[in-house]
């Protein structure tokens, strides 16, 4: 008996799951879940992993050199998000283990989102609530509160991956034009059924009236758009980042939300997160969302039933459905 238990490999979970996928690996694993909740520090996230073969993990556990050093048996790091800008690939290339994420589940429900945060910013919505709210609505006046109409205007999307071409498929009811832009053009065909147009970011932040970001995170996109690049943007336009907090230069933002061309901003999204940069909270033009893109409940227990599956998976020897390519 005790043999069989040393056989069966343990599984760490840093979060309790939504829908209860963890019946999944009932006889197959011994599982730990841990209920702390909030942003994990290295020490913490090795406290969770050590003595696991394997990690079904949040976007906000650091998987870092640090930490895989510290957990010499861990084979899986098992990601309930798309992302993996937590997860050092290069570290876990050199020791072999696999990392798998949740891709396609939430394109859905996070381009649902991101149109929620276009409106939302463009027409006021939450200046309108907080403006009725403190009494100060005294009758309809022509020119209160006064937004933008989308139609005819232009929506420029930086990086045209799943969810991006899932938010440009939402446009044409609304009869916006599509600019995109990112490092590879797409294929023709799908420029075509798309309806979108394949041009430089810079010439795309200086002609859209609506700006939404949906780049991987990266060296490379890192401050994409740095303080230089958000002065330049369309004088009125609205900026909405479902995408990663650091893609944005917060700081600058801020700057530019109150002096600069910017009319308005929707973010689920932050450089620092859960911390904001100062000042963003007090700009009345600004909808903020607590990183909310997938949650649905179907969705986000959808990304877990993956997360477990692959995990099992890998630790079963088989083949992950989902498995994120790591460099050479």
């Amino acid at each position: 008996m005790k043999k069989d238990k040393i056989m069966i490999p343990k599984v760490a979970v840093t979060s309790p799951l939504p829908g209860n996928p963890l019946t999944m690996m009932e006889g197959r694993a011994r599982v730990k879940v841990f209920r702390a909740t909030g942003k994990r520090s290295e020490a913490q996230v090795i406290g969770c992993l050590r003595g696991a073969q394997g990690v079904v993990a949040l976007l906000s556990d650091p998987v870092t050199e640090a930490v895989l050093d510290a957990c010499p048996t861990l084979r899986v790091v098992s990601n309930v998000a798309v992302g993996v800008d937590n997860v050092d690939l290069a570290a876990c290339a050199r020791r072999g283990i696999v990392v798998t994420n949740t891709p396609d589940v939430l394109t859905e429900s996070c381009a649902d989102l991101t149109w929620t945060l276009l409106m939302g910013a463009a027409r006021r919505i939450i200046e309108g609530d907080r403006f009725l709210r403190a009494g100060r609505f005294k009758g309809w006046r022509l020119d209160l509160l006064l937004g933008t109409d989308f139609r005819g205007k232009t929506l420029g999307i930086v990086g045209m991956g799943r969810i991006g071409r899932a938010v440009a498929r939402r446009a044409a009811p609304f009869g916006l034009r599509i600019v995109y832009a990112q490092r590879h053009r797409l294929p023709e065909s799908v420029e075509s059924a798309l309806g979108a147009k394949f041009v430089p970011l810079d010439e795309l932040l200086c002609t859209a009236d609506v700006v939404s970001l949906h780049c991987p995170l990266n060296a490379t996109t890192h401050h994409l758009l740095d303080r230089e690049r958000l002065f330049a943007m369309k004088p009125g336009a609205v900026l909405v980042n479902t995408g990663r907090g650091p893609l944005v230069d917060e700081a600058a933002l801020v700057d530019c939300l109150r002096d600069g061309p910017l009319a308005a901003a929707g973010l689920d999204v932050y450089e620092r997160e859960p911390l904001l940069a100062p000042g963003l909270k007090d700009l009345p033009n600004t909808l903020l969302l607590p990183h909310l893109g997938s949650a649905s409940r179907e969705t986000r227990e959808a990304m877990a039933r993956l997360a477990v599956a692959d995990c099992l998976a890998v630790l079963e020897g088989r083949a992950p459905a989902h498995p994120v390519p790591l460099p050479a």
